[in-house]
């Protein structure tokens, strides 16, 4: 789960909510938009708070000695 999964769950939610006219029984769109809005946005910011701790776990374990100079 990462910002760019946020996003993407936000932009969906938008979309429903706002642009889509389908019906769907037992669940209005509206709703179902928002859902995915809230869902989004937890999950931007969880990984905004996780994404320093991945740096942090990355530079504690190294790199091994065959990948010295490579990129990642």
């Amino acid at each position: 789960m990462t910002v760019g999964t946020g996003i993407f769950l936000i932009v969906v939610g938008l979309i429903v909510r706002y642009a889509l006219n389908v019906n769907i029984s037992g669940l209005e769109e509206v709703t179902l938009g928002a859902i995915l809005i809230v869902a989004g946005i937890v999950v931007a910011v969880l990984g905004l708070i996780a994404a320093p701790f991945r740096l942090w776990a990355d530079r504690r374990r190294g790199y091994p000695e065959d990948r010295v100079g490579c990129y990642r």
